[in-house]
């Protein structure tokens, strides 16, 4: 058993790579780790999306949670952000996520939330790691009158409706959108929160059924639901990922309006009624640089995360004190009433100040000029992981592509925290030659260590 915590958790091919043994193991771990401070009966909530391989996860995580004396309280199927939220609420020690977000539903994941609604700090995770793949025998199970119990929560979705439903202030009564629900985890409350705001629903790929999340849907495949919206002369369209903890949407003319231009639009909107907190947002280095010029030229300050992950987005906005983040992916990060990013509330947010501006969506997403972008994905050999820095003709590829961009675009290469790929970005106010380096480079990269590119 190799490194278990990428950046977003524990993932990998369900059963065989991420093995019902090993999700037993952290589960044990897990209530070790997060409980052991606390003087009373251990408490960890449990939520899942909809892939077939969640069931048998979500048993082996009870297994190991209840045998060291702690009690689960499952959630049933619901977003990732309703999890951290409901953490805090019904004030669990931690809650656990079986969800692979984006990827395709033979992949399966396990994220951790502290008793504060928040992501595992590295530090934790690593104590949890430890005790899994090092000191199985610090985990003793419970004698039989200490095991833990297994309780359902069936009001938590409800709450967690009720919950974003309080966040958002305005009617959308006379607004016609289409959700795209990836058939994940907003299935079934994404109607519900909707239609709660008063909005014209109409649904979309929220029937699912154990293999089809992410199927040539949701947040990364938009062709269905910029189909719908114009099909349907919506007024916008929203997509989320498989656990619902990001969003993008799409304009009236069924185009695409990424994170960069979600965060811009929050960004202004909360500067000109005096909420953007040391008028700063936090992004990565994958934003798009024509969102920072337009920052600056709107006396936005911006402020850049360590490193690529949303984690790392609301640790610089916790360390320095800002309110608002977010990555290019539709991770958005709004810290007055989310713990960690809310596809369902950023993307009701930005409809929010749409009704309000009597704009098109298409005028409102217009905020800012993007330089064109381009992203290429070449996928890794097993023995390849981690590197791609030790061979010289992808350093000098990438020196020499570099430099011919110059001062008007960037070259960004970096591997995949959450799957066995590395992303090649290119940017710059020339289309055909970011085209041109991006893909030199991920041929160079695919002959060395690469095995096809997606």
């Amino acid at each position: 058993m190799g490194r278990l915590f990428g950046t977003d958790g524990v993932r990998g091919v369900a059963v065989s790579e991420l093995t019902t043994e090993t999700a037993m193991l952290i589960g044990r771990a897990a209530a070790v780790t997060l409980a052991k401070n606390s003087h009373h009966k251990a408490k960890i909530l449990i939520g899942k999306d909809t892939r077939v391989s969640c069931d048998v996860l979500e048993s082996a995580l009870i297994a190991g949670i209840c045998s060291v004396g702690a009690d689960v309280h499952t959630l049933g199927v619901i977003p990732t952000p309703a999890v951290a939220f409901l953490t805090v609420k019904y004030g669990a020690d931690a809650g656990i996520v079986i969800s692979a977000s984006h990827n395709p539903y033979e992949f399966n994941g396990i994220k951790i939330f502290s008793s504060s609604g928040y992501k595992l700090p590295d530090e934790v995770e690593a104590e949890i790691e430890r005790l899994v793949l090092d000191a199985r025998n610090e985990m003793a199970p419970s004698g039989c009158s200490n095991l833990g119990r297994v309780y359902v929560e069936k009001n938590a979705e409800w709450d967690y409706v009720r919950h974003l439903l309080k966040n958002i202030d305005s009617d959308l009564g006379k607004m016609r959108i289409v959700v795209d629900c990836a058939n994940g985890a907003a299935s079934s409350c994404a109607e519900k929160f909707f239609k709660g705001l008063g909005a014209n629903v109409i649904m979309i790929n929220n029937t699912p059924n154990g293999t089809n999340i992410n199927d040539e849907c949701g947040s990364t495949h938009l062709e269905q639901l910029s189909n719908a919206v114009v099909e349907n002369r919506a007024h916008a369209g929203v997509a989320f990922d498989g656990d619902a903890d990001r969003c993008l949407m799409v304009d009236e003319k069924g185009e695409q309006v990424d994170g960069d231009r979600m965060i811009a639009i929050l960004a202004k909107s909360m500067k000109e009624d005096g909420t953007l907190l040391s008028n700063t947002c936090v992004v990565t280095k994958m934003t798009n640089l024509g969102f920072f010029k337009w920052a600056k030229e709107n006396g936005i300050v911006v402020s850049t995360a360590s490193r690529i992950g949303d984690r790392y987005v609301l640790e610089r906005m916790l360390l320095d004190g800002y309110n608002l983040g977010g990555e290019q992916s539709g991770h958005i990060i709004l810290s007055d009433c989310a713990t960690t990013g809310d596809g369902e509330l950023s993307g009701a947010k930005v409809l929010e100040i749409l009704a309000a501006s009597g704009k098109k969506f298409s005028e409102l997403a217009s905020i800012f000029t993007p330089y064109p972008q381009l992203l290429v994905n070449v996928k890794l050999r097993p023995e390849c992981r981690g590197k791609f820095n030790e061979v010289p003709e992808i350093a000098e590829i990438i020196d020499y592509c570099s430099n011919k961009l110059g001062s008007d675009g960037r070259i960004f290469v970096r591997e995949s925290g959450t799957e066995p790929l590395l992303r090649v970005m290119a940017e710059g106010r020339d289309k055909d030659a970011i085209y041109q380096y991006a893909n030199a480079i991920a041929q160079v990269v695919k002959k060395h260590l690469g095995e096809t590119e997606l």
